[in-house]
């Protein structure tokens, strides 16, 4: 009871000594217009805002069109989708660059939930123009449940953001979202296969459904009107060669040929909440419009705000002149929009020459996206990645034996016959520890045949150093030698690995072998004192501990860490 009240009056405390400064600062930090908006340039800013503006509305009407059919909704609500959600970000959003609105992959997803919570039948009367100014029932049981997806997305982006959870992205490498990111843009290639092709058929999902539609294309080829394909064709080649003209002569004709219209999280859950009691399908910042917006200078937010008011006089002036445009122009305005998705297919190539295991991390985490779907091939692929990274960590070589010529070439590796530097090169906790205990008994077991056959030719005679804790240098005993082992590349230790080295040093010891700590840090001789390891010998570095040998060779060794004090 003590405790709540106690608690209970620091909060009061607080919240009085709040001063208007610490409430414009919070208000600055969630309102981020609030920092631009007063030091807006007009001269300056004004035009190439309202140029990519224009061009990005060009964008955003066409795709906004394409992926609300592609969400199984009327064409219509995909323009609310490209009104509402960058008219919030543009308010709550901190890139200047960065364009939210429809988005291909949250469209096949919310699809998938259209599609089985209401689906389509021959009952259902809808003619799907956009010309009408009320949509059908049935469309409206539709956007209503797409709306809820929009909003269900938009809550646990919010939730995300309060708890921090942005960092969370480390766990998707490159290969995983490479993978990903094809494999879902191959899915939405396939669920526009029927408009390219003018057939009408079932909706397909679920394991394998990519294969299914293709399968039941070949069956239907007899359907297959030709107009259609030819008007597919010649619309993919006119947008294929239009924007290639505009990637490789942007710099030169200094615009964009607006050939589509021919044919990190809070700002992102506001954007889905907010316009969910809009109609709207659920959005995410797109790539494409967003370099769109790089590349033409976009200066601030305003670009995406006069993105929205051209896009609210399509909304009231232009859409009734879309009614006519054919399904199959908005199909390939949505496949030639995927290239840079598409292409990633060429990132196999570097994947194979850096890293193998990068490539089959790609190879599987698409293999089992097109198999089922993105989520799904998403949380394969981080699980498949941590899975993999493990296996590489326990199976990483973490020692390294030092040749004094090479690393140290002012040393003289005659004057040290008996004494082999060892390095730790890495972490020393559970997932390596028992290989890091194999390894080193090992190297230790090869060291010490070569040292016999070196023994019998009469070549070499060892000098070991005594492990005593006075640190006197004993008798010169052929049996015996000593490993300096260099721990200043452990990283951070556990436990398990603290456990694992005093073993190792109790092994290499009842084996005849002496055992001297170089780059020790203090808390890792504590832990090793704490294991049992009281009589230890500790250096700071290895040069210090090849000098105090060499100095004290045929005398007795100064005490330890008395030179490097």
């Amino acid at each position: 009871m003590a405790d709540s009240c106690r608690k209970s009056y620091l909060t009061c405390s607080r919240i009085s000594s709040l001063s208007f400064s610490d409430v414009r600062t919070w208000c600055l930090r969630r309102l981020p217009i609030l920092q631009w908006a007063p030091r807006y340039n007009l001269r300056q800013d004004f035009i190439p805002d309202c140029v990519s503006g224009m061009a990005l509305t060009v964008y955003q009407v066409t795709q906004g069109l394409a992926f609300a059919v592609m969400s199984s909704v009327h064409p219509v609500f995909g323009l609310y989708g490209s009104f509402f959600p960058p008219l919030i970000y543009a308010i709550f959003g901190m890139g200047q660059h960065v364009s939210t609105g429809t988005f291909a992959i949250t469209s096949l997803i919310s699809a998938a939930a259209v599609e089985r919570l209401v689906p389509f039948n021959n009952g259902n009367v809808t003619n799907g123009s956009l010309e009408d100014p009320y949509a059908s029932p049935f469309e409206m049981r539709r956007i209503e449940v797409a709306a809820a997806v929009t909003f269900l997305g938009g809550v646990i982006q919010m939730s995300m953001s309060l708890l921090q959870m942005g960092c969370a992205t480390f766990l998707f490498s490159e290969p995983v979202v490479s993978a990903m990111t094809t494999g879902a843009a191959t899915h939405v290639v396939t669920s526009q296969v029927k408009f390219l092709l003018g057939v009408k058929m079932p909706y397909i999902s679920g394991p394998l459904g990519m294969f299914y539609i293709y399968i039941y294309v070949f069956q239907n080829l007899y359907m297959i009107p030709i107009a259609v394909v030819l008007l597919s064709l010649m619309s993919l080649t006119v947008l294929i060669l239009t924007k290639e003209l505009n990637e490789k002569y942007r710099k030169v004709i200094g615009f964009v040929i607006p050939i589509d219209m021919a044919l990190e999280l809070l700002a992102h859950g506001l954007s889905n909440v907010l316009p969910s009691f809009f109609f709207c399908i659920p959005n995410a910042g797109a790539p494409a419009r967003t370099f769109l917006l790089y590349s033409y200078g976009a200066k601030t937010q305003v670009a995406c705000l006069i993105s929205c008011l051209l896009v609210l006089l399509v909304i009231y002036f232009v859409a009734p002149l879309l009614y006519w445009l054919p399904m199959c122009v908005l199909a390939s305005v949505i496949v030639v929009g995927l290239k840079g998705m598409l292409i990633q297919f060429r990132d196999l190539k570097k994947y194979w020459n850096v890293d193998k295991y990068d490539w089959v991390i790609w190879v599987c985490t698409y293999i089992m996206t097109i198999c089922f779907a993105a989520n799904v091939g998403l949380l394969f692929g981080v699980l498949f990645n941590i899975a993999v990274e493990v296996f590489r960590i326990t199976r990483a070589k973490s020692l390294h034996l030092v040749h004094l010529q090479e690393d140290y070439n002012t040393v003289n590796e005659e004057d040290y016959v008996g004494f082999k530097i060892v390095s730790v090169g890495g972490p020393l906790y559970f997932l390596n520890a028992k290989k890091f205990h194999n390894d080193i008994l090992k190297m230790q077991h090869r060291l010490c045949t070569r040292r016999e056959s070196h023994q019998h030719n009469g070549n070499v005679l060892l000098i070991p150093l005594s492990n005593a804790p006075n640190g006197t240098m004993p008798h010169i005993e052929e049996s015996k030698m000593t490993i300096i082992l260099d721990c200043e590349g452990i990283s951070f230790y556990d436990f398990t690995g603290v456990s694992v080295l005093a073993q190792t040093c109790c092994d290499l010891t009842s084996q005849g072998t002496d055992v001297i700590f170089t780059g020790c840090s203090e808390a890792l001789k504590k832990s090793l004192q704490y294991c049992g390891m009281k009589e230890l010998q500790f250096f700071n570095s290895v040069k210090s501990a090849l000098e105090s040998i060499k100095r004290c060779r045929g005398s007795d060794l100064e005490e330890p860490n008395s030179t490097d004090a």
